[in-house]
């Protein structure tokens, strides 16, 4: 099984021990041994660093970690292959520019028959490599292409609804659930997963995310969510991830839901 994390915070936080508590569903504590993908947000930018290799045992997280590397939205991605090849193409999280930003993208699930039931009808984005999510994600820009040239950023209301009816057609091939970043919102959609039952994989069930949400700690005090080190003045943070890092407050995602996040809060919801 594939797992996703996302952090949205309204300013800059390290993810230190996150990643490293992370890496253990990478090959440890988990069957995901293919790769692995971590994206720190900066302006309209992403310093995207992934590998197609265990992020267990991978030197690359050790050598992340140590650089405290602080963004307001950060996206990680570690890889069971169902769909291509293991090879860096494949790993997530997947990114393309549009509309003078990098749009980034990571998803869990598989996608059957993605290529007739979400086609690409024109030639403006091309997967580089051959699994159903880069496939997807490419649909997606797809569609929001149009929109985001008319008039420079769409509406929020606008992009929801872009996204939303993306999902639900993902929803319809298998598990789709993703994480996606366009430089501005935060989108996230909870669906199904597989979960790990005595060595074997479950039929997919929900909930596929989970959040848990850090409120106003005060300058000094500091925080320790399952190793997020928070540290800013007043900082307001939303966390995702498939299976919570840690014990406390992680709440399930409602099956087919979609949250638009940003600064660390939920600006908009679509439920089923």
């Amino acid at each position: 099984m594939c797992e996703l994390f996302a952090m949205s915070s309204n300013a800059a936080a390290s993810v230190k021990y996150s990643l490293e508590e992370f890496s253990k569903h990478g090959g440890l504590t988990a069957g995901n041994k293919d790769g692995w993908g971590i994206s720190y947000y900066e302006g309209g930018e992403a310093r995207l660093i992934k590998e197609a290799a265990p992020a267990a045992s991978s030197p690359w997280v050790s050598f992340v970690a140590e650089q405290y590397l602080r963004s307001d939205c950060v996206m990680a991605h570690v890889r069971l292959a169902s769909r291509g090849a293991v090879r860096l193409e494949n790993t997530h999280p997947f990114d393309r520019e549009l509309g003078g930003r990098r749009h980034v993208f990571a998803h869990n699930g598989s996608l059957d028959g993605f290529c007739d039931g979400l086609p690409l009808k024109q030639e403006l984005y091309r997967p580089i490599g051959d699994t159903d999510s880069e496939h997807a994600f490419c649909v997606l820009l797809e569609r929001l292409h149009d929109a985001w040239w008319k008039n420079g950023m769409p509406s929020l209301g606008e992009r929801m609804e872009i996204v939303s009816g993306f999902a639900m057609d993902a929803r319809r091939l298998g598990q789709a659930n993703f994480l996606y970043y366009d430089g501005d919102v935060l989108f996230v959609h909870a669906h199904k997963r597989r979960w790990e039952e005595n060595g074997e994989c479950s039929e997919p069930r929900a909930p596929g995310l989970h959040v848990r949400t850090i409120e106003r700690y005060l300058s000094g005090q500091g925080v320790d969510v399952g190793g997020l080190q928070v540290d800013c003045p007043d900082q307001e943070v939303l966390l995702f991830a498939s299976v919570p890092l840690s014990r406390g407050d992680w709440d399930p995602i409602e099956e087919g839901t979609l949250l638009g996040v940003k600064a660390g809060r939920e600006v908009a919801r679509i439920t089923p």
